[in-house]
């Protein structure tokens, strides 16, 4: 769509009592959304009331954060080698629903093998063994999100 175009529909919105335009020209298409000073004042009155909710959750984390220490010991304990994860995504463990897992507690692995699949933005990405040795625990299930950093496997 031609600029000028563009600009004489900015102006015709901002003139008019339109609250919104929306033109399709061929494959073009351009969504003009004009804010009111009505809204804005709306969105100042509710900031207010926002903020006891903000101090509110400052007060919980606290009483969250022994928990989440208390959690941190219990993750601590396995012993042997941690595969973490490598970025944040959706857990695998094969490469289709209804396929055989590529590992089992118990299997022995090679450096290379592929333990899970972690899907990120569309992606799947092969997660490998970083160490020979056997599976003596998977501390993620099939389809959980996991975040950077957080244990996937036990190799002992």
């Amino acid at each position: 769509m031609d600029l000028r175009k563009l600009k004489t529909l900015i102006d015709l919105v901002a003139e008019s009592d339109i609250a919104e335009l929306e033109v399709t020209e061929g494959e073009s298409k351009v969504r003009i959304v004009k804010s009111s000073a009505i809204a804005q004042n709306q969105m100042v009155m509710m900031q207010p009331q926002a903020i006891p909710q903000y101090h509110a959750a400052p007060a919980a984390a606290p009483v969250a954060a022994p928990a989440a220490a208390a959690a941190a010991p219990a993750a601590a304990e396995p012993t042997g080698h941690v595969v973490k994860s490598p970025m944040v995504g959706t857990f695998y463990r094969s490469s289709a629903p209804g396929a055989p897992a590529f590992v089992e507690v118990g299997q022995s692995v090679k450096e290379g093998d592929t333990l899970c699949i972690i899907e990120a933005m569309k992606l799947l990405n092969e997660i490998d063994s970083d160490k020979a040795g056997t599976i003596t625990q998977i501390l993620v299930e099939n389809g959980q999100p996991v975040e950077f950093g957080q244990p996937l496997f036990v190799i002992g």
